[in-house]
């Protein structure tokens, strides 16, 4: 990850802008708020990834085409009909009805994709360890639980290739053979390791009582600052979509509400970490330039 500034703000920063920010572009339907959607959360995925998110992203629009593609097949309503496949209406409305909800599906990847990044298991836990210190351990776990697998998995196949047992050139039932082998190791090590964790934070006390913990991360003004501008932005979002600025209907007839200056304000919403990136690689470079 590229150094970034939004993710060194306390957790709880972070947490209630993902929070708004997903929720929004899952709720959210108007082409346009779908549009900035996913360039904001599309700028701040490639910032933190840099080039490698370029590939990601790529493979995010390909399944944003394919759902859309789909979408008509199985949704015949619509009034504009391209054509028929199999007997039945390939319609207008429903391929464009698709491209929002595959850019809803791309919206949610992004937002999540630059959630990992941010919010790490240390913040989590700062977060969520006094009010469910179970819950909080439970959760932890299963999102380091893919990465190790996939570590020790690399780790096994190595052993066994040093060990004459594994390799590319393999028959296709010896693959599927080293394949089983591989996985019932990573299982009896997931599950040991549980247990082991499990055993560890008992003997600890974890849960047992209410307790204090040190923190690295504390409130400044900087946080208190995008807090108020994000719960702000949030607020007059929220009354253009009570209003309505944010309906659109795709079936039977497309129709959406007029753009008005409620979607600025959204697109200022989703680039606060963006703002907060490009800040602090200005800064960076003005005293990298001074000495």
């Amino acid at each position: 990850m590229h150094s970034d500034g939004f993710s060194k703000y306390h957790p709880l920063t972070n947490f209630l802008f993902f929070l708004g920010a997903i929720l929004f572009g899952v709720l959210f339907q108007h082409p346009a708020y779908l549009l900035a959607g996913m360039l904001c959360a599309g700028i701040y995925y490639v910032l933190l990834q840099g080039r490698k998110a370029l590939k990601a992203i790529a493979g995010m629009l390909l399944l944003l085409l394919i759902v859309a593609l789909i979408n008509p097949i199985f949704n015949t309503q619509g009034s504009h009909i391209l054509f028929r496949l199999f007997g039945r209406p390939y319609t207008l409305e429903a391929l464009v009805y698709g491209f929002a909800v595959g850019s809803i599906l791309v919206i949610t990847l992004l937002w999540f994709g630059c959630y990992n990044q941010i919010m790490t298991e240390d913040k989590f836990t700062v977060l969520f360890g006094n009010l469910a210190p179970s819950l909080s351990l439970l959760l932890v776990m299963v999102f380091r639980l893919i990465p190790n697998l996939l570590s020790r998995a690399r780790q096994i196949n190595d052993a066994r290739r040093a060990i004459g047992k594994g390799g590319d050139d393999l028959p296709l039932k010896e693959k599927i053979t080293q394949g089983m082998a591989v996985l019932t190791a990573l299982t009896g090590w997931a599950l040991e390791g549980s247990i082991v964790t499990a055993d560890s934070m008992r003997s600890r006390g974890y849960g047992a009582a209410k307790r204090t913990c040190f923190q690295i991360y504390q409130m400044g003004f900087g946080d208190y600052l995008v807090i108020l501008a994000a719960v702000l932005a949030a607020i007059v979002t929220i009354i253009g979509a009570v209003t309505g600025a944010t309906d659109a209907t795709y079936t039977p007839l497309l129709w959406s509400a007029p753009v008005s200056f409620f979607l600025p304000v959204y697109c200022i919403y989703l680039l606060i970490p963006t703002f907060i990136h490009v800040k602090e690689v200005l800064q960076c470079r003005i005293f990298i330039s001074r000495i």
